[in-house]
């Protein structure tokens, strides 16, 4: 028969950096970017490796990055329906009549590229041939 003991482990403590990054954490962004500016003006290394830090961890773009979504939203809003129907489909039809736009301006712009690639390789070929013919005719006078 085996015996278990049921020992719990003591907790670490924690080292004085740690316990800093905790308070800054607890107090936020604003903490983190006071602590960053005094370390610049009392020991600019401090500030700097602080900079450095909190770019490496994501602190400073942590709350940022979070509320991007709401900037994201009038795309989304503009497919839902509004509740009224001539409005809907009113928008439909400019929203497709503006598609249609798109897709033909950028044919118009694919067949423009293509016209102008073509004008500059036909000068190419031209300059080309005419450069052959001149090498060719003082080869002939020679």
């Amino acid at each position: 028969m085996t015996t278990f003991t049921n020992v719990a482990p003591e907790p670490a403590v924690q080292g004085w950096l740690a316990r800093c990054e905790s308070w800054l954490d607890q107090k936020g962004k604003g903490a983190w970017i006071a602590a960053m500016v005094l370390g610049f003006i009392f020991c600019w290394p401090v500030g700097l490796a602080l900079l450095f830090y909190m770019i490496w961890s994501k602190k400073m773009f942590a709350k940022s990055c979070r509320h991007a979504s709401k900037w994201t939203t009038p795309h989304k809003t503009a497919f839902r329906s509004s509740g009224n129907s001539a409005f809907d489909a009113y928008k439909q039809n400019t929203l497709d009549r503006l598609e249609q736009e798109q897709t033909d301006f950028e044919t118009f712009l694919e067949r423009l590229r293509a016209a102008k690639d073509k004008t500059e390789f036909d000068q190419f070929m031209d300059e080309r041939t005419k450069t052959a013919n001149d090498n060719v005719g003082k080869e002939a006078q020679e």
